[in-house]
């Protein structure tokens, strides 16, 4: 460890590729870039493509399976430009989204807006970042269109200004919707982010690594189902709820139990980045950025496939939509296992947790 390479990759998509395109994908940046750690990042656009079937447009012309090229060439083709550079952040809180869920009096917001500047040893930028929690569902459910939603216009402000990427990753937004007061429409309020990461980013100041150090951590889990659709009558209301591609594709998908995966990246000992397969309610976010004690960390929902809800056990107690079993499909407590696993995985990381026991 301490020399991995990672890809961080942001998705105008409604989810990170399923498990079969995220392993493919795996497989061809591995053979051809010697990259084995993947943060695919979905924005989670409420007006993207189906991902979980491979026969759209039809059999012939797979829209996932030409995506699945496309992403690992894109990598493949950064790895070639990989060169020296520095890193710098910046990170506020903002009153830009707000708790779908919660009716307690103090719901649990997770407000952090953070912004990463990426740029030469010259000091011109190369990339930027932001990561923040919030669904993308501005966009009317009306029109059928495909939209990257507000952080489609957040990234496009930045780009035009910087003439470089800007990626947007979304934070722990399972719970969270946008509070966008007078920029009511996914465009205004995009911009309006946009611009805010823009005064942010013209504030960091970056800095070289002193560790050049970059480990990294992968881990799958097992959750028992709280859905059953082995009965019929509830894989009948799935159905009309949503449509039979969709929910055959769980069906067979959560006939194992409900099997999410956790990346865990660690830059320098003091940048810390957890990827996680759903979308999690921003309770687990604001405790793993406490408990980490770290300089910053980055937060990625829908990131390297899709197991739709994560509530806390808390959120689980008030019922609700996202922490019942209609679309939380793992065992409640099961976020928290994951969180555990990525605290334990970053203080390993830094050298704070040993196991006295040689490894099998």
């Amino acid at each position: 460890m301490g020399n991995d390479k990672i890809a961080l990759v942001s998705l105008d998509l409604g989810r990170a590729p399923p498990r079969q395109s995220t392993q493919a994908i795996r497989a061809k940046v591995k053979e051809a870039a010697g990259i084995e750690h993947l943060f695919l990042c979905a924005s989670h656009t409420h007006h993207g493509p189906v991902l979980e079937l491979n026969d759209w447009p039809d059999a012939q012309h797979s829209y996932v399976h030409d995506l699945e090229q496309k992403l690992a060439d894109v990598i493949i083709e950064a790895d070639k430009t990989l060169r020296p550079s520095k890193i710098g952040f910046a990170s506020v809180e903002v009153p830009f989204n707000r708790n779908r869920h919660s009716k307690l009096a103090d719901k649990p917001v997770d407000r952090e807006f953070l912004v990463m500047r990426v740029e030469d040893m010259d000091g011109k930028p190369i990339a930027h970042a932001v990561n923040f929690g919030a669904h993308p569902t501005m966009r009317e459910a009306r029109d059928l269109r495909f939209s990257a939603d507000y952080p489609g216009a957040l990234a496009a402000v930045v780009e035009k200004e910087m003439s470089v990427p800007c990626l947007f990753l979304q934070g722990a937004a399972g719970d969270l919707s946008p509070n966008p007061g007078s920029d009511a429409g996914p465009d205004q309020f995009g911009q309006r982010l946009g611009q805010h990461a823009l005064e942010m980013a013209k504030t960091i100041r970056c800095e070289a690594a002193v560790k050049h150090q970059l480990l990294t951590s992968e881990d799958d889990f097992r959750f028992k189902s709280r859905i059953d659709l082995a009965n019929p009558a509830i894989k009948a209301g799935y159905v009309h709820a949503f449509f039979q591609g969709i929910v055959d594709f769980y069906d067979r998908e959560y006939q194992e139990g409900v099997r999410p995966h956790l990346t865990t990246a660690l830059l320098d000992g003091k940048i810390g980045m957890v990827g996680v397969s759903g979308e999690f309610f921003c309770g687990h976010s604001l405790s793993l950025k406490k408990r980490a004690r770290l300089q910053h960390l980055l937060f990625l929902g829908c990131c390297n496939d899709y197991h739709q809800y994560f509530p806390t056990i808390e959120a689980a107690s008030e019922g609700g939509y996202g922490a019942d079993a209609t679309v939380s499909a793992a065992e409640v407590g099961a976020g928290e296992l994951m969180m555990n696993r990525a605290l334990i995985n970053l203080y390993k990381m830094r050298g704070k947790l040993t196991d006295l026991r040689p490894k099998e």
